[in-house]
């Protein structure tokens, strides 16, 4: 009498184990899921889908993959109501990139900065990596509230778990060559200057993924 498995069904468990060896191994080497929670700026707003931020962000950053959050017209309080449901899928890094709605609406920024709290606050207790690009108040407000607004974004952005990006239209904002008719929303021009200059953020926050999270 024989003793053992079978030799061809010893075959199949190993070329099953290989196969769940290879898809492991293939899973671990997958393309980090970097969660985009924004408004019409990252949604891409009067823009074709292929000239958008998120598809410029995608072209300079291939190895990534993107979970689509960014809503037009939303606001922080819009933005942390859907939280849960944009991490439902699972996000290794975060780029948060809301409130710009929140000034031209002349919301009061001690709420503007309650909600982006609450954001922060769930992102890092899922170790999540987080990018905060922070919004500059429309100046017809006042000096007084267009102050008060950007002081949010810099407490925040000096979180140590943060990366603090300061005004996400940097160096586009004003400049009709770069924008929309509306004068806010940037063009495919703007976009890509935005790109330009926060492609190494992105990479430092792509950086904390791979070492293992935020703090």
């Amino acid at each position: 009498m024989r003793y053992g498995l079978p030799n061809g069904l010893r075959k199949a468990i190993l070329l099953v184990c290989c196969v769940l060896f290879i898809s492991a191994g293939q899973l671990a080497a997958g393309k980090p899921r970097l969660l985009i929670l924004g408004d019409s700026l990252s949604a891409g707003y009067g823009l074709d889908a292929s000239t958008a931020f998120q598809a410029q962000l995608a072209a300079r950053f291939p190895d990534i993959t993107l979970i689509d959050a960014a809503v037009s017209g939303d606001t922080t309080a819009g933005g942390l109501a859907r939280l849960d449901w944009a991490l439902a899928d699972g996000a290794d890094a975060a780029i948060v990139e809301l409130g710009g709605n929140d000034g031209l609406r002349g919301i009061d920024p001690r709420n503007t900065e309650a909600n982006l709290t609450e954001i922060l606050d769930t992102l890092k207790a899922k170790h999540i990596p987080v990018l905060l690009s922070g919004m500059y108040a429309p100046p017809n407000l006042g000096e007084e509230y267009e102050a008060e607004f950007r002081a949010v974004f810099d407490r925040l952005g000096h979180r140590p778990e943060v990366i603090y990006d300061p005004f996400f239209l940097a160096g586009v904002a004003g400049d009709a060559a770069l924008n929309q008719a509306d004068h806010i929303h940037p063009n495919p021009d703007g976009v890509k200057r935005v790109i330009n200059r926060i492609a190494p953020i992105v990479e430092k926050l792509l950086a904390q993924v791979a070492r293992g999270g935020a703090g």
